[in-house]
């Protein structure tokens, strides 16, 4: 289905426009919501702020397009949920999930 924008009245143009804005929200905001339920409240993640080096902390609340996460040093970051990097523990150092850790023989 194709729409003539050209036969469109300055009042249908408008409503047009408001109801592809409201469609690209709900499809943004469905994606954001996506890549949240990806990580669990609790669970600990690490981002880079512009600026600075690797924070970690835990993420401790769903937002409506962004996640809290409480730093280590005990900040209240909102992020995007898909800056967050999962971590995990690998004899004792925390390391980004996705980052190789070299196995050492027996």
């Amino acid at each position: 289905m194709t729409i003539d924008i050209d036969l469109l009245t300055e009042s249908e143009l408008f409503d047009l426009n408001r109801r592809i804005v409201e469609r690209l929200r709900f499809l943004s905001q469905a994606r954001a919501h996506g890549r949240m339920l990806r990580f669990r409240i609790g669970e600990r993640v690490s981002f880079e702020p512009e600026g600075r080096g690797v924070v970690f902390g835990i993420l401790t609340r769903y937002n409506k397009k962004s996640v809290t996460v409480i730093t280590d040093h005990g900040e209240r970051w909102n992020v995007a949920p898909q800056l967050l990097h999962r971590i995990v523990e690998a004899e004792g150092e925390i390391v980004p999930e996705g980052t190789v850790v070299p196995l050492r023989p027996r």
